[in-house]
This record gives structure tokens, sequence and C-alpha cells, in this order.
């Protein structure tokens, strides 16, 4: 029974995946070579996030300061990454998709800011293509997951200051061109394992 079962989600799974990450315009490195450099902040409780959805840039800040920045995956124009300013009251590090289609998919190191939104490791695209949810390289999901904490501010505009300069030294990554992993891989705790040693399948 239990392969049953597990055989009529793995098509569904893979459907939530490839309507998720697929694209026709490939290009740009792979977010699993991105390894951002990080600063520990000199007081936790300063630490904020600031969201660009029009450059698609996540910067943790501690003042003026930023600590880490990261391109990421924003929500689409029909699917949006909601604006303005909320507050990280969620932080799981082993979550999976709770509704379906899709459900016990890994959304690794997930840190919710508003019901149902999150940032989260994720396939990384140069383009808008998320449900709203923030997809994250994997590594900085990591660190900022270990960097912010219950409570940490997260401003979400269409743009930051650091746009022209901090964001736009950073590299152009797209997953798009990389295989989906098994489904029986990304449903077993092996996920969750490798994601603590900063790696995913054989990416």
């Amino acid at each position: 029974m239990k392969n049953v079962v597990l055989g009529a989600l793995i098509p569904i799974l893979a459907l939530v995946v490839l309507t998720g990450c697929e694209t026709t315009r490939p290009g740009g490195n792979n977010s699993f070579s991105f390894d951002p450099p990080v600063r520990q902040p000199r007081n936790p409780a300063n630490v904020q996030v600031k969201l660009s959805t029009g450059a698609q840039r996540l910067y943790v800040v501690e003042g003026n300061d930023v600590l880490l920045a990261t391109p990421v995956s924003v929500g689409t124009s029909s699917t949006p990454t909601p604006h303005g300013n909320y507050k990280i009251y969620s932080k799981t590090a082993n979550r999976r998709r709770i509704s379906n289609p899709g459900a016990g998919y890994p959304m690794t190191y997930w840190m919710e800011f508003k019901s149902a939104y999150g940032m989260h490791w994720g396939f990384v695209k140069p383009y808008p293509s998320t449900m709203g949810c923030v997809r994250m390289p994997l590594k900085a999901a990591q660190k900022t997951f270990n960097l912010v904490r219950s409570g940490t501010p997260i401003n979400i505009s269409t743009s930051q200051p650091w746009d022209a300069t901090i964001g736009k030294s950073l590299p152009r990554l797209d997953d798009s061109s990389l295989p989906n992993p098994p489904m029986s891989y990304m449903l077993s705790p092996q996920v969750f394992a490798d994601a603590k040693q900063g790696k995913l399948w054989r990416f």
C-alpha cells in the first residue's frame, strides 16, 4: 500500500517541480555554486532583512552594514511576493510543504514572515517565478537562517539602497537547466541531512 501511495504522489510532485522551476531561458551559474560571504553581527538584535523584488536581491543588514547579500527568486506578477514591513515569526530548518499539490516537498530553512509566505531554499531563476515565497540558494538560505531569529524585521520593497552597488555585483543564477532530483530522494530524510552539509543530491 505504501508503494501505491508513493507512486501516486510522484507524478503530482514532479508537476510541482516542473511548473515551478522549468524554463525556456537557461543561462548563468546554478545556485549550488553560490556560497556568499557572511559577516557576524555585532548585536544580533539589530539584524534586519531587506528584500528587493525588482532586483531579486536579498540583504541581511545591521544598520547600514550588509552582512550577507544573495540573489533570490520572488513571486510572479500574478502571484507576487507581498510588499511591506513584517517580522520573521517562525523558523523551521527541516520543513516540508503541507498543502497539495506537492505535499512533502522540502522547503528547507523556512523563515516565515506572513501566513503561508516565507524565505526558504528553492531552485533560483533570474526572473520572478514563485507563487509568492522567496526562493534562496541553499548556502545563502542556511547562512541567513543562522543570522535571523524570531522577531527579525523584514522590509520588502521594489528596490533597496544596495541594488546598484552590492546587488549589481552578485552573479546571475539560473537553475532552470538542472535536472529534477528523484522524488524518492526529495521525500527522504537524506535531503535534510545533505542540506546541513550545504549540498543537494548530485549538485
